[in-house]
């Protein structure tokens, strides 16, 4: 028998394969951070990356399995990233080990690890670290702040005090302080713009950032690593609602471009929700969970208690994923859309 021919396709598909690509699609981004930012980016990626990869060895090998082939798959590399990335960059090393413990040891390996994880690593690890230590979290570089490398690696392992001097607001903790106070200027681009944070239509500096997500989320649609369902889901109904809003009341609310290239919207969409364990598995499914993220995240975003609401929206999607998924399974091969099609418990229950 030919093992080429149908129904088999073989394709050179592993876990470490498709881990790579993510970890080559962030690449972009991290460039464009790094320019934005500065080096201490890197720290926080070798901090996050040595971190997890020591506590995935260590709880494969108290669970009796093979530390060196599963540390190969770089499942626990691309949650590092995922966190250096999305955790503030001048954060206390610290800070982020604690982000990544939660991450590995008690978001995916107590829940038997690769595979059976029914939440987002990385978004366990910034939902704990931002409800514990919100002051922390919230410490983003100033814009046009410019500190040598030595300097910012001293703000990271605390050699270095007095960090709030050096930090300043986001574009979207501008506009939710703005509105919870009610000292909107005319419109929200003249409050950011007067606090020089507004650039071509986002963030500045942070849309480049962005753009250059978006370009590894393509690089991934391409590969074939993630599908379409997902993202473009969550990227119609952020905007949708945003332009929603906007329309209703442009001197409050932000654009829809605005609210996509700022903040973690891109990444939220491509690198975060896509995941393919704690996510859906059906298409239909795919579709449902990226709306709903995409909707929660703006409600939280604007209406919430926090700037970004990427991580607690995907969270709170995760416990929907079984019931979608459930729910949204295609038609089984050879069945007729009347036709009942049994579960086996039941079969066995009609079985003489």
């Amino acid at each position: 028998m030919n093992p080429f021919s149908a129904p088999y396709l073989h394709r050179p598909v592993s876990i470490q394969r498709s881990m790579n690509l993510v970890l080559l699609a962030l690449l972009p981004g991290i460039l464009a951070y790094l320019l934005l930012i500065g080096p201490a980016l890197v720290v926080q990626i070798f901090i996050a990356s040595v971190s997890a990869l020591l506590f995935e060895g260590v709880l494969l090998y108290w669970r009796g399995k093979p530390v060196k082939e599963r540390l190969h798959d770089h499942s626990a590399l691309v949650t590092a990233w995922l966190i250096a990335l999305t955790f503030p960059p001048l954060s206390p090393w610290w800070l982020t080990v604690i982000g990544v413990f939660f991450a590995i040891v008690i978001a995916k390996q107590l829940y038997g690890g690769l595979g059976q994880n029914p939440f987002n690593p990385a978004m366990i690890a910034f939902a704990v670290c931002i409800i514990a230590f919100p002051a922390l979290m919230s410490q983003w570089p100033a814009q046009g702040l410019t500190l040598s490398f030595s300097r910012q690696v001293e703000i990271i392992f605390g050699f270095a005090p007095h960090l709030d001097a050096l930090t300043s607001a986001t574009p979207l903790d501008a506009i939710k302080t703005a509105l919870k106070t009610d000292v909107l200027h005319d419109n929200v681009q003249e409050l950011l713009m007067s606090q020089n944070l507004y650039g071509t239509f986002a963030g500045r500096g942070w849309e480049w950032v962005t753009t250059a997500y978006l370009c590894g989320g393509i690089f991934l649609l391409i590969m074939g690593v993630i599908s379409w369902h997902v993202p473009l889901a969550f990227i119609v109904s952020m905007s949708a609602l945003a332009l929603v809003c906007w329309l209703v009341d442009p001197t409050r609310f932000a654009d829809p471009l605005f609210h996509l290239f700022s903040g973690g919207a891109i990444l939220g969409a491509f690198f975060i929700a896509t995941d393919p364990v704690s996510g859906c598995a059906t298409p239909r499914g795919k579709l449902i969970f990226g709306a709903g993220a995409g909707l929660l995240a703006y409600l939280i975003r604007v209406f919430g208690s926090f700037p970004d609401g990427i991580a607690f929206a995907v969270l709170l999607m995760n416990l929907t994923a079984p019931l979608l998924d459930l729910y949204c399974q295609p038609r089984v091969f050879g069945a007729l859309p009347s036709m009942p099609v049994k579960r086996a418990d039941e079969e066995k229950e009609d079985a003489p």
